[in-house]
């Protein structure tokens, strides 16, 4: 099953020191859709993103992207493959002007034409970088700059997008307009995976959801299974949720 999954998890167990986080973590990330992380706080989820993006090195088990064995790579490696990484904590240049910001994301090209094709793209598709183009990136509000970040990570034309809990910190208005960006991001042709503290709304508008628990994969499904899943929404979601009703209804 390796060589046919877009993305593939097998076995991986992963942690930092003497302990393991990840206890053996088995499931698929489909091509071209959204694929969302839920869980309990120390349940390994940002855990499993950085086994990805190979900023951590699992103790055993593989991680396959499209046939390829990620255990190993670089983050460069890994990056020329077409696997970005957006991290949970801002991570803009805030001396540098937005524009700026957003070119250093095809640091990996040197065909200046090819970058100039790229940025005019960004631009149409977050009229934020086109707007504040020459301000400098530490101007700009928490949301703004989340937006700036997506911006840049589309500057190498990745087929997967990995967001470590986007939602953080941001508020109720800039909460929409992020994830309706995600979804706008997926639209264009990017399978994206994504770890959600804001579990109601992540598994809405994903594909997939995997819902981790002490290291372990408790429960996959489509999102609208997990999201519905009684003994989940009890568990992660403050109550049950029944279609069309208010949370917690």
């Amino acid at each position: 099953m390796a060589d046919t999954a877009f993305l593939r998890f097998e076995g991986v167990v992963a942690g930092y020191g003497g302990g393991d986080v990840l206890k053996g973590v088995d499931f698929e990330v489909q091509h071209g859709g959204i694929t969302c992380i839920v869980g309990p706080n120390g349940s390994g989820k940002s855990t499993l993103l950085k086994t990805v993006s190979g900023l951590l090195r699992p103790r055993q088990g593989q991680v396959w992207f499209k046939g390829t064995p990620l255990v190993g790579l670089t983050p460069r490696q890994i990056l020329r493959l077409g696997i970005v990484q957006v991290p949970q904590n801002h991570s803009l240049f805030r001396e540098m002007t937005v524009e700026q910001n957003v070119e250093l994301g095809a640091f990996l090209v040197r065909d200046r034409s090819r970058i100039a094709t790229r940025l005019a793209t960004i631009r149409e598709l977050f009229p934020i970088v086109a707007e504040r183009a020459k301000d400098k990136a530490g101007s700009l509000s928490g949301g703004q700059q989340r937006l700036v970040e997506f911006a840049r990570c589309l500057m190498l034309e990745p087929e997967l997008v990995v967001l470590d809990e986007p939602s953080m910190g941001l508020d109720p208005k800039t909460l929409r307009s992020m994830f309706d960006t995600i979804k706008m991001m997926n639209s264009v042709g990017r399978t994206v995976l994504l770890v959600e503290q804001n579990a109601r709304q992540g598994l809405k508008m994903s594909h997939h959801g995997v819902v981790l628990e002490n290291g372990r994969v408790r429960l996959s499904g489509t999102g609208s299974e997990v999201l519905h899943n009684p003994e989940i929404a009890a568990l992660y979601l403050g109550g049950s949720i029944e279609a069309g009703a208010p949370a917690g209804a």
